[in-house]
């Protein structure tokens, strides 16, 4: 009896020192809750029953390219997938925008089980893809790391609403560092237009494939893409006036601008270096068709001393323009720096009805490099400055008036002696 009290003993202490070795190996598999994230939301309507990748259906080539994926995904990514238009094949519309569901949730990969779980999907039902892309940023989190979503479809939203833009911009307003890359299986221009502004709306890109090695090259690629360090910008609040701006560096900075604003930012630049910023702002919601933005640098007396500008009209997703400013040693012993301040504005305007609050997204990138030795820009000169430009027009006109005076006087005696 005691033989077997202390042999079930052992077993149990056997089972407990094996079970403590399985568990922290087990969770030193999973990958870290900062490491990056992405879930490929797949369009499984109806319509990927078309037979044009390669003499394949459209839905063949997908599950293929996935397996593909999925046989790559880098150890320290997190990867989900998400579907829509994969359960309903009825008629009723309410009913079939509301089909999106996740497929595979979004952590380390097993590859049997997302496999088995591709190879059930068949071509089914409608295309919601504004709802599909608000579950894929709720599957995502928001436990640190990079989030990606890679939508691939055959055509455009079939429900209508929520408008499938609009949940792009909404998306980016959150702050949550979320990129959308987009895949269209059709090259039709309603298609290419929506997806297009998708991508354009959250930094992403908009990719038109045709076979399937393409499709999954691409998504591999936007897979690894996800491992890449980024810069997250920086929160800061601009002022609006130069002397009370605050001072940022080298680097990308984020902040809100309502319509029309002017805001100042201040950059100490040392002498033989260049000044290269550039903004862009977001609509990240519905806008009127004629906009702009401007981004300017002006010195500590407040004189300007280059500017950059765009402007658009029609539909757009983010406006950017930028600059470069070299500032030149006056004598071989200056190193102190000189402030100049960044002056961003917009002149984006909104029917009554759209929010003001919060204002536009905002991202200045700064970088601060070593001056061109042999400058070829004029404005490095101070053409762009003013004086320089003046002086050479008063020259210019004193050196045409005095040309013009000799030839009018050597007409005048020649018609006397004739």
């Amino acid at each position: 009896m005691i033989n077997t009290k202390r042999l079930a003993a052992g077993a149990c202490a056997l089972l407990a020192a094996l079970a403590g070795g399985i568990a922290p190996a087990s969770a030193a598999d999973r990958p870290p809750k900062d490491s990056p994230k992405v879930e490929l939301v797949l369009d499984v309507s109806g319509s990927m029953r078309a037979r044009d990748v390669d003499g394949d259906t459209r839905m063949v080539a997908a599950k293929q390219a996935f397996n593909e994926v999925i046989d790559s995904v880098p150890e320290g990514v997190r990867l989900g997938i998400r579907t829509l238009g994969a359960n309903y094949a009825g008629d009723d519309k309410e009913t079939g925008c509301r089909d999106s569901k996740q497929l595979y949730p979004v952590g380390k990969v097993n590859k049997t089980e997302a496999k088995t779980a591709v190879a059930t999907l068949q071509p089914t039902g409608w295309t919601p893809i504004g709802l599909a892309l608000r579950g894929a940023d709720q599957d995502l989190g928001t436990d640190g790391g990079t989030r990606r979503i890679v939508l691939i479809t055959d055509g455009e939203d079939s429900c209508g609403l929520p408008d499938p833009c609009d949940v792009a911009r909404e998306l980016a307003a959150k702050g949550t560092h979320l990129t959308v890359d987009t895949l269209g299986l059709t090259q039709d221009d309603k298609t290419r237009e929506q997806l297009s502004c998708i991508a354009e709306a959250t930094g992403g890109t908009y990719t038109t494939v045709r076979h399937r090695k393409e499709l999954s090259g691409r998504i591999k690629q936007l897979v690894r893409r996800a491992e890449t360090p980024v810069d997250i910008p920086k929160p800061v609040e601009g002022a609006n006036a130069c002397p009370t701006a605050p001072e940022i560096g080298a680097g990308t900075w984020t902040d809100r601008e309502k319509f029309s604003e002017h805001r100042w930012y201040r950059v100490k630049v040392k002498p033989g270096q260049e000044l290269r910023a550039s903004v862009s702002v977001g609509a990240d919601r519905a806008v009127d068709r004629d906009y702009g933005v401007l981004v300017r640098a002006v010195g500590e007396g407040g004189q300007e001393l280059v500017r950059g500008s765009d402007a658009g009209s029609g539909r757009t997703d983010v406006m950017a323009s930028g600059l470069r400013l070299p500032v030149w040693k006056a004598k071989k012993d200056d190193k102190d720096p000189r402030n100049v301040c960044l002056e961003v504005s917009n002149s984006f305007s909104a029917p009554p009805s759209v929010k003001r609050e919060p204002g536009l997204p905002v991202e200045l990138a700064v970088d601060l490099v070593d001056a061109p030795d042999n400058p070829s820009d004029l404005a490095a000169f101070g053409l762009g400055r003013g004086w320089v430009l003046l002086l050479v027009l008063g020259v210019t006109g004193l050196l045409a008036g005095l040309a013009w005076g000799w030839l009018a006087r050597w007409r005048v005696a020649v018609w006397r002696e004739n």
